[in-house]
Protein backbone atom coordinates (compact mmCIF):
# COMPACT_ATOMS: atom_id res chain seq x y z
CA UNK A 1 0.00 0.00 0.00
CA UNK A 2 1.15 3.38 -0.70
CA UNK A 3 0.80 6.71 1.48
CA UNK A 4 -0.54 9.94 -1.14
CA UNK A 5 3.09 11.48 -1.57
CA UNK A 6 4.31 8.27 -2.61
CA UNK A 7 2.18 7.73 -4.98
CA UNK A 8 2.52 11.23 -6.47
CA UNK A 9 6.31 10.10 -6.34
CA UNK A 10 5.53 7.38 -8.73
CA UNK A 11 3.26 9.34 -10.81
CA UNK A 12 5.82 11.31 -11.22
CA UNK A 13 8.64 9.04 -12.39
CA UNK A 14 6.16 8.30 -15.31
CA UNK A 15 4.45 11.02 -15.84
CA UNK A 16 1.95 11.34 -18.63
CA UNK A 17 1.14 7.53 -17.72
CA UNK A 18 -2.29 6.42 -16.22
CA UNK A 19 -2.67 4.19 -13.21
CA UNK A 20 -5.30 2.60 -11.85
CA UNK A 21 -5.08 2.32 -7.85
CA UNK A 22 -8.19 0.90 -5.78
CA UNK A 23 -9.04 4.08 -2.64
CA UNK A 24 -8.33 2.22 1.06
CA UNK A 25 -10.31 4.18 3.71
CA UNK A 26 -8.75 5.16 6.90
CA UNK A 27 -8.72 2.85 9.87
CA UNK A 28 -11.03 3.93 12.31
CA UNK A 29 -9.58 5.98 15.29
CA UNK A 30 -7.81 4.14 18.24
CA UNK A 31 -9.94 4.30 21.28
CA UNK A 32 -8.69 6.77 23.98
CA UNK A 33 -5.90 5.42 26.13
CA UNK A 34 -4.50 3.28 23.61
CA UNK A 35 -1.56 4.49 22.36
CA UNK A 36 -1.45 2.05 19.13
CA UNK A 37 -0.77 3.10 15.77
CA UNK A 38 -4.24 2.17 13.54
CA UNK A 39 -3.70 -0.26 10.72
CA UNK A 40 -5.24 1.05 7.28
CA UNK A 41 -8.27 -1.31 6.24
CA UNK A 42 -6.81 -4.01 3.79
CA UNK A 43 -8.16 -3.62 -0.24
CA UNK A 44 -11.52 -5.29 -1.00
CA UNK A 45 -13.39 -5.52 -4.07
CA UNK A 46 -15.55 -2.76 -2.95
CA UNK A 47 -12.68 -0.29 -2.66
CA UNK A 48 -13.55 2.14 -5.15
CA UNK A 49 -11.06 2.16 -7.90
CA UNK A 50 -9.37 5.66 -9.47
CA UNK A 51 -7.80 6.44 -12.06
CA UNK A 52 -4.80 8.73 -12.28
CA UNK A 53 -2.13 10.76 -14.00
CA UNK A 54 0.76 13.18 -13.35
CA UNK A 55 0.84 15.83 -15.31
CA UNK A 56 3.43 18.43 -14.06
CA UNK A 57 1.72 19.38 -10.66
CA UNK A 58 -1.25 18.09 -12.09
CA UNK A 59 -2.63 15.58 -10.86
CA UNK A 60 -6.01 14.24 -13.54
CA UNK A 61 -8.04 12.13 -11.10
CA UNK A 62 -11.11 9.81 -12.44
CA UNK A 63 -12.84 8.39 -9.56
CA UNK A 64 -15.57 5.43 -9.51
CA UNK A 65 -18.45 7.97 -11.46
CA UNK A 66 -16.05 8.36 -14.11
CA UNK A 67 -16.10 12.04 -13.26
CA UNK A 68 -12.38 13.58 -14.23
CA UNK A 69 -10.86 16.43 -12.23
CA UNK A 70 -7.54 18.51 -12.16
CA UNK A 71 -6.31 18.62 -9.42
CA UNK A 72 -2.78 20.42 -7.97
CA UNK A 73 -0.72 18.01 -6.23
CA UNK A 74 -1.06 20.23 -2.91
CA UNK A 75 -4.66 19.50 -3.30
CA UNK A 76 -4.50 15.85 -4.01
CA UNK A 77 -2.69 15.90 -1.08
CA UNK A 78 -5.52 17.79 1.02
CA UNK A 79 -7.99 15.81 -0.42
CA UNK A 80 -6.65 12.23 -0.54
CA UNK A 81 -4.48 12.82 3.01
CA UNK A 82 -6.06 10.51 5.75
CA UNK A 83 -6.17 7.28 2.60
CA UNK A 84 -3.91 4.61 1.25
CA UNK A 85 -3.99 3.14 -2.58
CA UNK A 86 -3.49 -0.11 -3.01
CA UNK A 87 -3.43 -2.08 -6.53
CA UNK A 88 -1.39 0.44 -8.11
CA UNK A 89 -1.40 -0.55 -11.73
CA UNK A 90 -0.40 1.51 -15.10
CA UNK A 91 -3.41 1.41 -17.55
CA UNK A 92 -1.61 1.37 -20.80
CA UNK A 93 -3.31 4.57 -21.37
CA UNK A 94 -0.59 7.91 -22.17
CA UNK A 95 -1.74 10.89 -22.29
CA UNK A 96 1.24 12.42 -24.00
CA UNK A 97 4.35 10.91 -25.83
CA UNK A 98 6.46 12.35 -23.06
CA UNK A 99 7.18 8.38 -21.25
CA UNK A 100 7.88 7.36 -24.93
CA UNK A 101 10.91 9.59 -24.85
CA UNK A 102 11.98 9.62 -20.81
CA UNK A 103 10.62 12.85 -20.22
Amino acid sequence: MLEPAQLLALLGQHGGREYAVRLISPAPAAKPGRARRAKPVPPTLSAPLYRLTLRGDTVQATGPSGQTRQLAQRTFLEVFGAYHFAEVAPTGQLTDLGPLFGS
